[in-house]
């Protein structure tokens, strides 16, 4: 069995979809009518934008969202997947790929989530970092324990957890994470607390979108973020949406339990096509990745 995967943000690089779409008519279809949709040339920014063009959140997310939905339409027929997941930003790309949703609703909620955690990100003093080599359990208990708001945003993989939390709370878990022996606690260059509390003004404005939108059955098991539990319910699949902006990313246990569901294959979709393909490998380094 085939799981795609899709990447979020941090999967774009310049020029992305440049070559797609001069070669693609259906990628230029698709890129054109996101063009019309947003109200502005997003593949100008794509093609021809810096990295640090690229790196706004409103850029970023479409950005991305319509890089793996054209490498998904391109590969047609031969696009077959028994499963599907996307690491935060990139369960709508998943959604999408499995028929639970259009391009065009997955775009316009993407937009919209895009603006609202945009706006979360500028109202409060807040940041995330990676921490290698602690177990899980050791992060989660520091983080409990710091005067200021910190707690678990990504489950990356077996020793790389993300947490997100205000910048002095983030500043103070990162010293007491390198003194509990972490082999690297890295403060990130992002714009906000992503998957924490502080997001809880994007979920509202997110949550009031996603309400409006009728999801469809899923033409395979979505696994979500929330829960990384197979699902195929529409009510349940918008109910773990919604909570995915202050919810974290259990990206381990998803992986772990397609596994268990019996994958042969993990295909990373969109982006630079090698983040989800390293993380699948350290979770269990005997499966083959690869990207479409």
């Amino acid at each position: 069995m085939k799981a795609y995967i899709f990447p979020g943000q941090g999967a774009q690089f310049e020029g992305m979809g440049k070559d797609m779409y001069e070669r693609s008519a259906v990628a230029r279809s698709l890129m054109e009518s996101a063009n019309d949709m947003l109200g502005f040339s997003i593949t100008d920014v794509m093609f021809e934008g810096s990295a640090e063009d690229l790196k706004q959140t409103r850029i970023t997310q479409p950005a991305i969202f319509i890089h793996s939905i054209a490498k998904a339409r391109m590969a047609g027929d031969a696009f077959r997947p028994d499963m599907v997941a996307g690491h935060s930003l990139g369960e709508f790309s998943a959604l999408v790929a499995a028929g639970a949703l259009s391009f065009e609703e997955g775009l316009q909620l993407v937009y919209n989530r895009a603006l609202a955690m945009q706006k979360a990100c500028e109202a409060v003093d807040s940041t995330m970092a990676a921490i290698l080599g602690l177990e899980d359990e050791v992060v989660e208990q520091i983080c409990g324990e710091i005067d200021g708001l910190v707690v678990p945003a990504n489950y990356n993989s077996p020793g790389q957890l993300v947490i997100s939390g205000t910048v002095s709370g983030i500043e103070k878990a990162v010293a007491k994470l390198q003194e509990a022996g972490a082999r690297r606690a890295i403060v990130l260059q992002v714009g906000g607390a992503f998957h924490s509390p502080l997001m809880q003004p994007a979920k509202e404005e997110l949550q009031t979108a996603i309400e409006k939108v009728t999801f469809s059955s899923p033409s395979c098991p979505v696994y979500q973020n929330v829960d990384a539990q197979p699902q195929r319910d529409p009510e349940q699949i918008k109910a773990n949406l919604i909570a995915q902006l202050t919810a974290p990313v259990r990206w381990t246990q998803t992986v772990k339990n397609m596994i268990s569901d019996g994958v042969g294959e993990f295909i990373e979709v969109g982006g630079a096509g090698t983040t989800l393909q390293g993380l699948v490998k350290k979770v269990d380094r005997k499966f083959p990745t690869s990207a479409l």
